[in-house]
């Protein structure tokens, strides 16, 4: 009886299984046409899914007036941003240190930084990233004993920040020093090391390219002339990108100018070319 009853819905069934078939191919061709198409043209396919959050008015109104970035973008762009703002302040657990009170302006504003920095990439979130601690200034690590300004913490999946350091970072937009910058291309680095998202694999090709830039003899003869980066740069590979991200987003055309191959690999790694850059 019940194989029966098997039998005559079997047809019913039928065009079900082929849809997911179907489905389960296209979806397998479209992953690599994206592939194909991120390494051809070293950039995503796409970069966002639905666009949906909303700041609130308080948020939007720190965007507009305090996040220079902000207001250089496209309206279509604007929306994009508000979103990845929106989404990271949700997920993200902000912790205040040493009697410091965590305003709805610190947290815009740490998020601001942080999706400026992944603006060009699909995954934007930073997934390695879950607590967002705040010192009011430096603060005493416990990773190696020394006071720090800033620091990211993967074991601790924590982005521990000196807020007065923070500020003066994005205050200042022209010094090439700017500790929020810092931090999330550390977290970034350390993404692009463990995952094989096209993110990730465009991060690692480009990087390389930028370690490699720096083996060549011109490079190094210009880099001791102008004694543009400054020396922290030079403490080893991932400082040197830290650095090099601070430069890119303070100092573009000087950059540029200088160094326009390094420019060009950073702006690749980044998938960046809004607002000028």
């Amino acid at each position: 009886m019940l194989l029966i009853q098997a039998e005559e819905n079997a047809p019913w069934l039928a065009p079900y299984a082929y849809a997911i078939v179907l489905l389960g191919f296209a979806f397998f061709l479209f992953r690599v046409f994206e592939n194909w198409y991120a390494s051809t043209y070293d950039r995503p396919l796409y970069r966002n899914y639905l666009i949906f959050r909303k700041l609130k008015p308080s948020q939007l109104a720190v965007l507009e007036e305090e996040f220079t970035f902000y207001n250089q973008l496209s309206k279509k762009e604007k929306r994009q941003f508000q979103h990845r703002v929106a989404v990271f302040v949700k997920e993200k657990n902000f912790i205040a240190r040493d009697g410091i009170e965590i305003t709805e302006r610190m947290k815009t504003l740490i998020a601001a930084i942080g999706c400026m920095l992944s603006f060009g990439r699909k995954n934007f979130d930073y997934g390695l990233i879950e607590h967002i601690l705040v010192y009011p200034g430096e603060f005493y690590s416990t990773m190696n004993g020394a006071m720090h300004k800033g620091e990211f913490n993967p074991k601790g999946k924590a982005l521990v920040l000196s807020w007065s350091d923070f500020e003066k970072g994005y205050k200042i937009p022209n010094d090439n020093r700017n500790l929020g910058i810092h931090e999330f291309m550390h977290a970034m680095q350390l993404e692009a090391r463990k995952s094989r998202d096209l993110d990730s694999t465009r991060f690692a090709k480009q990087f390389q390219n930028i370690l490699r830039r720096l083996t060549h003899k011109e490079v190094k003869d210009k880099l001791d002339e102008t004694e543009y980066f400054r020396s922290y740069a030079f403490t080893n590979q991932y400082e040197f990108m830290a650095v090099l991200s601070e430069y890119f987003f303070e100092s573009p055309k000087e950059f540029k100018t200088h160094f326009p191959q390094l420019y060009s690999y950073t702006q690749k790694l980044l998938n960046f070319k809004y607002a000028g850059y």
